[in-house]
Order: structure tokens, then sequence, then C-alpha cells
């Protein structure tokens, strides 16, 4: 009779344990434990306050959490790891571009310092893809709120990336916009990323998350 398979040892692509944070005497979060997994999406639910961004930036290592640890494949985030800048994509809402650099210059300066191969073709096929190829020319301070997001997102897109941190990235998006996003979304996971994000849109939520983690839950 054959041995039962032991179980995988693995750990996930980020795992998050009793993450707190306080500013002050205020307690923003408290003790929050999750887990994401390639090709698998966890979605961030919450009234405005909750939580939701401080919780993200904690995560990719942007704020240092008061308590709890952050592990991404078994080890500590830390932003200055080659390892976490090669594997981690963010989008935060208060994404910097460079302000003296052009849509596609600012995309391939992001390609290339990632080591993309064919960085060029990656490039013009992202823009493309969020319908910014007329206005690749332009400095990002001459973009609509819309035309920002989609640059934002596809920073995310010209580069090596195993897990997708996204802070809600439908913010400023129009309907065809959005439904852009969930389909590109779908097939992050489909190709084996894992994605975690804050949203506030029941659809998107719907679509592409395979769980959902309500801070209003857990407000300390």
């Amino acid at each position: 009779m054959s041995k039962p398979a032991k179980p995988s040892k693995t750990p996930p692509l980020l795992r998050v344990r009793g993450l707190t944070k306080k500013f002050g005497d205020i307690e923003v979060l408290s003790g929050v434990d999750l887990t994401v997994t390639a090709g698998r999406a966890l979605a961030l639910r919450g009234r405005n306050g909750a939580g939701k961004s401080t919780l993200l930036r904690c995560v990719t290592g942007v704020d240092a959490p008061t308590a709890g640890s952050v592990e991404l494949d078994g080890e500590p985030v830390d932003e200055r790891s080659v390892a976490v800048r090669r594997d981690l994509a963010i989008v935060l809402d208060d994404m910097d571009f460079f302000p003296d650099l052009s849509v596609i210059e600012h995309l391939d300066l992001f390609a290339r310092a990632h080591g993309v191969p064919d960085a060029e073709a990656l490039v013009d096929a992202v823009v493309e893809e969020v319908r910014l190829t007329a206005q690749a020319a332009q400095l990002p301070g001459t973009l609509s709120s819309g035309q920002k997001r989609r640059l934002a997102l596809a920073s995310a897109f010209v580069r090596p990336r195993r897990l997708l941190v996204l802070d809600e990235p439908e913010a400023r998006l129009d309907q065809a916009g959005l439904e852009w996003l969930t389909e590109r979304l779908l097939k992050e996971k489909a190709d084996g990323l894992g994605i975690l994000l804050a949203s506030h849109d029941p659809d998107l939520v719907k679509a592409v998350a395979d769980r959902v983690l309500d801070l209003d839950e857990l407000s300390p």
C-alpha cells in the first residue's frame, strides 16, 4: 500500500500574520491575518477609513507595521530586497510619476530597469492595451485622472511580477476601462500571479476575487 502524500510545506506567495498598525494612540489595524497564493486573488473590502490602504502599504513595505509579520515566499518583506523589487508590482493611490518623462519614456524606463527582454515591444503593446497611444509623448502632468490611472496600471504590466498589490485600481476608469481591467486581472490569475486588491466596485470583486476580507468586521 502506498504511503499517503505528505502535505506541501511550500509557503504561500504572501502571508500576513497578526498585522497591527497604530498612528499614535489610534489603532487602525488589529491582528490582521491573510494569505495569497499563486493564481488566486484576495479582495479587501470595507468603509473608507477601515484601513485598506494602510494594510496595503504595510504589506508592500511602504509603511512599517506596529506589530505582526509580512512574508513573501516565506521571507520577510523588505522593500530594499532584490527579490521583493523583482516579484512585487504595486499600484497605490498616491503613486508618483517621473514628471519630466513622457508616458512612453516612463514605461520604457520601468521595463528596462527590471531587465525585461525586448522592452520596446512590450511597452508598445501595453501602451496600446491601456489606450494611451495618442498620449504616448505627453508628460504625466498633462494627463486626465483616468489616463493617469491607466499609466499607473501600465507601470505594473511592463515589469516582471509574481504578486500584484492594487489599491482601488478601478478608480477613475470609465466603463470600458473597468471591463478591460477585469479581463486583465483574470488573465494575470490565469498566468499564475497572485493578486491582493482593495476595491469598492462589487462587480470587479465578484469577477476577480476568490476570497474577500471585510475589514469592517475586524475593526479594532
